[in-house]
């Protein structure tokens, strides 16, 4: 894992904050959650496909 997808996650954070403070202070609750969780799908997308390539690496790396 290099520091590009650190700063990716970190941004998508940063945007996903911003969004849901401005959805909150405008009266729109249910839309803020989404945005969050939306957020949320993103980033674990991002690690699942990171984890895969850990886990074949280890693979490779004990012939199994």
């Amino acid at each position: 894992m290099d520091v590009d997808m650190i700063f990716k996650i970190a941004a998508i954070g940063i945007i996903v904050a911003v969004l849901n403070q401005l959805l909150i202070r405008s009266g729109r609750e249910e839309q803020a959650m989404m945005t969050t969780l939306a957020g949320l799908i993103v980033v674990l997308s991002m690690l699942i496909t990171q984890i895969s390539g850990l886990f074949e690496s280890i693979k490779s790396l004990f012939g199994l």
